[in-house]
């Protein structure tokens, strides 16, 4: 059952703005007027205002400049990337992959440590047991690649990888669930060969294992 729910001053306060700067009172680049000017016109308190100017900077629609004021700096709130992710199909969703994780790959070569080599090696065995379900494979799989991105000591690739991570492993799912899916025999080489790429400092040769490895998915989801 629908239940009526109450929508703060804050929040009204916010629509209101949002409303005049898309109405074009102001344009971007902007400055608002202060909070005392704010308050008369909107009819709420200044603290009010001020929660108001902070969801809409939180939005990406203003930003407070210390010592100058509250500016503009879009129309409308930029697209959340998990949204982006729902939208995109798998191939866009791959490409995307190629190009963070054979970086990856390459910075884990150079930076790798003892206990990062460890990590790897842990997860290619636990990636190539035999598991009962498609679900329990593809999140080994999944483990496996998160391991070389942390192993490259880049937080942005890793934060980067966990945002597009349920997306890929649903399309996985599907995949490996039809009919004709079945594990390729030299996946599990493939994988080897990245392991050992990165172990050996190899940055070319790591890079091209992710890549060609990626590459190969590509044809497989395309077929």
């Amino acid at each position: 059952m629908a239940q009526v729910t109450r929508v703060s001053l804050a929040d009204q306060a916010a629509d209101l703005l949002l409303e005049r700067i898309r109405g074009g009172e102001w344009e971007i680049g902007a400055k608002l007027p202060s909070e005392m000017t704010l308050v008369p016109e909107l009819g709420v308190g200044r603290s009010t205002v001020r929660e108001a100017i902070r969801q809409l900077a939180g939005r990406g629609i203003l930003t407070s400049r210390q010592g100058a004021g509250v500016f503009v700096t879009a129309l409308e709130a930029p697209e959340d990337l998990s949204d982006v992710l729902r939208r995109s199909d798998i191939a866009a969703v791959l490409e995307a992959r190629i190009a963070i994780e054979t970086e990856a790959a390459a910075l884990a070569a150079e930076r790798r440590t003892g206990a990062d080599l460890e990590g790897l090696r842990a997860a290619l065995a636990e990636r190539e047991r035999d598991f009962p379900d498609v679900v329990s494979l593809v999140a080994a799989d999944t483990a496996f690649h998160r391991a070389v991105i942390v192993a490259s000591h880049n937080p942005v690739l890793v934060e980067l990888f966990d945002s597009f991570a349920p997306r890929l492993r649903d399309a996985m799912v599907e995949m490996l669930e039809l009919p004709r899916a079945g594990r390729i025999e030299q996946d599990d080489a493939t994988h080897t060969a990245l392991v050992d790429a990165i172990g050996a400092g190899d940055t070319v040769a790591a890079a091209q294992e992710s890549r060609d490895h990626l590459e190969a998915l590509q044809i497989r989801i395309a077929g």
